[in-house]
This record gives C-alpha cells, sequence and structure tokens, in this order.
C-alpha cells in the first residue's frame, strides 16, 4: 500500500513538473513575441509549484519572469526591482552557468532601463529615484561600481544622508576611486587633445590623418571626494567624532595622497579650525604650486584667521596663473579694501588743529590711493561678470570717492538696469 501511496506520488510531481515545463515554455513563446501580459499569466499559473522544479527549470522560470517584468515594468522602480530580482535568483540557481548568456542578455537589457531611467529621474531633480534606480543596477552588476557612486551622490542631493553614507562606506570597503584608462589623441585642426571611447575608435581615427600624437592617460582618483563626502556626511548626522576617526584612517593608509589631504582640509574647514586648515593647504600647495584653486583656498583661510597680507598674496599668485580668475579679482579687491575701516577710524578721532589737518589729508590720500589699486581688479571682474550687482555697486561707490563722474554715471545706469529699474 505504502509503495503505490508512493509511485502516486512520483506520478503526482512527474505530471507537475510537465505542467510547468508547458507553461514556461509557453511564457518563454510570449515573451519573443511580445506579450509580455501572457507571459505573466503563463509564470503565475506555474509559480505555485515552482519550489518543487528543479535547478534548470527554476532558472527558466525567473529569467521568463524577469524577461516579462522588465518589458512591463515602464519608469516604475519596483517594478525594475522585482525584475532585478528574478534575474538575481536565475544566477543562483544556474550554478553550472548553463544560461549564462540568456542571464548576461537580461541583465544588460535591465541594466540599461535602469541607468537611462535613472538619468531621466535625475533631470527631473528626482534624485531618490535615481538613487535607487542606480543602486539596482550596481547590484546586478556588481563590476559597474560607478554606479553606486552615482547613487551616493543622488542619495545625497535627495538628502537622505544615511543612505548615502551606507553608499560612500561601501565604495571605501571596495577601494573604489573612480580611475579609468582614457585614450587620447591631438585634432591636427584644433590643436585639442580628444579622448575616445575606445583604443580601436582611437586607432581609426588616426588612420583619417585628422588626429596625431596618441596617448594613454589615467583619469583624477575620486577617493579624496569619496571620503570628504562621508565625512561631511558623519558631521551633518552629528557623529563628528566618526568623521575625524575615518579621516584619521585614511591619511594614516595613504599619507601623501593630495586628494585625501584636501578632504582633511575641507573636513577642518567645516569644524571651524582654520588654522589647521591652512596648515594642510600649505602642504597641498608644495604638491601643487601652480594650482590656482589651491592658492585662492589658502587666500581665504589666510584672510578668515586676520592674515590680510598673506591672503593677498595668494590672489596675486592665483591671478598670475589664471589672470581671468573672477572670484579672485574680487576677493582680492575686498581684502585691499578692508583697510578702509581702520583708515576711516583715524580719520574720524583726528581734530581740527593743523597737524591733525596735515594728518587727515595724508589718510585721505591713503584711501584714494587704495581705491585707484582695486578698481583694475574689478573692472576686470565685471568684464567676466558683466551682471554681477554687488562688483557694479561698489564700482559705482569708487568712482563717486575718485571724482569720476562719467564712469559713476555709467555704473548708476547699470546697477538700475539690473535691479530692475528701480
Amino acid at each position: 500500500m505504502k509503495k503505490s501511496i508512493f509511485l502516486a506520488g512520483m506520478m503526482l510531481v512527474s505530471t507537475l513538473t510537465f505542467a510547468q515545463k508547458k507553461e514556461i515554455k509557453k511564457a518563454q513563446k510570449a515573451n519573443k513575441s511580445g506579450d509580455y501580459t501572457e507571459a505573466m499569466a503563463q509564470l503565475s499559473a506555474a509559480e505555485s509549484m515552482i519550489g518543487t522544479a528543479d535547478a534548470d527549470l527554476k532558472t527558466e522560470f525567473y529569467i521568463a519572469k524577469g524577461t516579462a517584468q522588465l518589458n512591463t515594468a515602464g519608469s516604475n522602480y519596483e517594478k525594475l526591482q522585482m525584475a532585478a530580482d528574478s534575474f538575481l535568483k536565475a544566477s543562483e540557481m544556474d550554478s553550472a552557468n548553463s544560461y549564462a548568456n540568456e542571464i548576461s542578455e537580461g541583465t544588460f537589457n535591465l541594466k540599461s532601463k535602469l541607468i537611462n531611467s535613472a538619468i531621466k529621474d535625475q533631470d527631473a531633480q528626482q534624485f531618490e529615484a535615481a538613487a535607487k534606480k542606480l543602486y539596482t543596477g550596481y547590484t546586478i552588476s556588481k563590476q559597474d561600481t560607478v554606479y553606486l557612486y552615482y547613487a551616493a551622490g543622488n542619495a545625497v542631493n535627495a538628502k537622505d544622508y544615511n543612505t548615502a553614507l551606507t553608499y560612500y562606506t561601501k565604495l571605501m570597503d571596495l577601494g573604489y576611486t573612480g580611475v579609468t584608462t582614457e585614450f587620447v589623441a591631438t585634432n591636427k585642426e584644433t590643436g585639442e587633445v580628444e579622448p575616445f571611447a575606445s583604443e580601436n575608435e582611437r586607432s581609426l581615427m588616426l588612420k583619417t590623418g585628422q588626429f596625431i600624437k596618441p596617448e594613454t592617460r589615467k583619469t583624477a582618483s575620486n577617493a579624496g571626494e569619496i571620503l570628504k563626502n562621508a565625512t561631511l556626511l558623519y558631521q551633518e548626522l552629528g557623529q563628528e567624532d566618526k568623521a575625524i576617526e575615518l579621516m584619521q584612517k585614511a591619511r594614516a593608509e595613504n599619507p601623501d595622497d593630495i586628494s585625501l589631504i584636501k578632504a582633511e582640509a575641507d573636513m577642518v574647514y567645516k569644524m571651524g579650525d582654520k588654522q589647521r586648515y591652512n596648515e594642510l593647504m600649505n602642504e597641498v600647495m608644495q604638491a601643487e604650486p601652480d594650482n590656482p584653486d589651491t592658492l585662492f583656498n589658502l587666500a581665504v583661510g589666510s584672510m578668515e584667521i586676520g592674515d590680510t597680507e598673506k591672503a593677498i598674496e595668494f590672489y596675486e599668485k592665483a591671478l598670475e596663473i589664471k589672470p581671468d580668475y573672477s572670484a579672485a579679482l574680487i576677493n582680492i579687491a575686498v581684502a585691499k579694501l578692508s583697510a578702509e575701516e581702520e583708515i576711516v577710524k583715524q580719520m574720524n578721532e583726528l581734530g581740527t588743529s593743523a597737524a591733525d589737518n596735515k594728518k587727515y589729508d595724508t589718510l585721505k590720500q591713503q584711501r584714494k590711493d587704495m581705491y585707484a589699486d582695486v578698481l583694475p581688479y574689478l573692472e576686470k571682474s565685471l568684464a567676466l561678470q558683466p551682471d554681477n550687482v554687488e562688483v557694479v555697486r561698489t564700482l559705482m561707490n569708487i568712482y563717486t570717492q575718485l571724482n569720476m563722474d562719467d564712469k559713476f554715471k555709467t555704473m548708476k545706469t547699470k546697477l538700475q538696469e539690473l535691479e530692475g529699474g528701480q
């Protein structure tokens, strides 16, 4: 009797398995014809007993399910995530890699849809949705760590700081730097160095004769930016001690990494330690003596600790390297004008004696000389940024002090135009 029951059970399982195979085949056929609703209906019928199927049949089931889900998901994140789960399950079941090509094709199509949809979400400032889709893209294609990097950035923009920190921490654990190899060549007509998608593409363009001087170069590392962002997130979340601990660990492992020194400088600046900030930026300057941004940041730091003379020196060096550095042009003018407060104070403290009158005239001339000194910086800045209201207003006031009436009137008119004719 027991034997009969056992045989009957075997027959039942065989019958169910046959039925599942039939339904899965119908689903596969429906997928190929683009009838994804029919495919899902057939898969739903097979799903209740899929647990009893062998690994190959389960793999086929999840590939078919992932394909149908992908093609009915549109841009809906939850549905795209379900498709990802199906392909991941198919990969788990396929221990012998018998279905590697089918799984690879499915995940590739899913990845493309996720990334394209995430880009649209970014453009629409739907940062939370973009972050989720990019992260799912990473989970189905772990070699594409760059998706995790972009997911972290979108999570920051969505103000989901805990998630962003989780992603940045994972990137650091993986040792992600974002460094890639670029294949470049010089355009003969323009003299510009241009990158190519691949070495083969560059080779083809070199053969046309339009490009010369093929070179291979590495892109900049994102390691410092990732560390900086992680420490800033810890600070934002009120975990300053963890920010310091993370920075110390990273610096100990890579003491000469300039990007990490910059990251620490940013961190201590946010914490209000301007003295330490200047020390670190001086380290950066030793490694990058011709970087105008480094010199600019040193100037800002010097101003904030009250060393105006040093700030002016750094701004001047930055402008030697980058003469059209508008922010430096404005800031050096501000730094030089900071002496006005002391001059005016001294003028107001003077009496009416002959000696005081003489001193007053001397101070008045110093003030005029100061105005004349900053004028070229502000005028050049305005040429670069003609709609900068504050620069226009400052120039108008200086022209008044220097009795430059025509220029004063020009600036007054311009200011009225910029402020809407008020």
